[in-house]
């Protein structure tokens, strides 16, 4: 295939396939998982927990641009102190961010699903020692739900 689409085909299908999903999220890869920059697509229901974490790879720097929705990015400090928040949306005027590596960041869904284009260096590699905080729970935990709603009340 030399072309692959961005159509509202892929965005039905992939919240369909969020909704469906234990981790209310789902991701259509345009890459193999040894290739050297990942491209995927991302489906995200609104109440889905992306928790906090870093790359510190310094050749994982990641790029996101929302296509549909909006999408509320954090950064923070060591100890979790919020050092940005801001609305990643085409009506905020901000549809996209370059995350240095090594920093913690997170995102939230703000008022609905969302789609977003992720981009970063492969292969893909789970997260490490020192790229998961403390001060945050782990998806999946008693108190992600909690956490994710701390998260998106930073944007009221």
């Amino acid at each position: 295939m030399t072309a692959r689409l961005f159509d509202q085909d892929l965005f039905a299908d992939l919240l369909r396939q969020a909704a469906n999903s234990p981790r209310r999220r789902a991701h259509h890869s345009l890459h193999s998982m040894d290739e050297p920059c990942h491209r995927l697509v991302v489906g995200m229901c609104e109440d889905s927990y992306i928790p906090p974490h870093r790359h510190l790879d310094p050749r994982k720097a990641e790029s996101l641009l929302v296509l549909q929705g909006r999408l509320g990015l954090l950064t923070f400090s060591e100890d979790g102190q919020v050092l940005l928040r801001r609305e990643l949306s085409q009506a905020a005027g901000c549809p996209g961010v370059d995350l240095a590596p090594g920093h913690y960041h997170a995102l939230v869904a703000l008022g609905g699903d969302c789609l977003f284009f992720e981009c970063k260096a492969g292969p893909f590699l789970p997260l490490g020692e020192g790229e998961r905080p403390a001060w945050a729970p782990l998806e999946g935990a008693a108190e992600a739900e909690r956490y994710r709603t701390w998260m998106r009340a930073q944007f009221d």
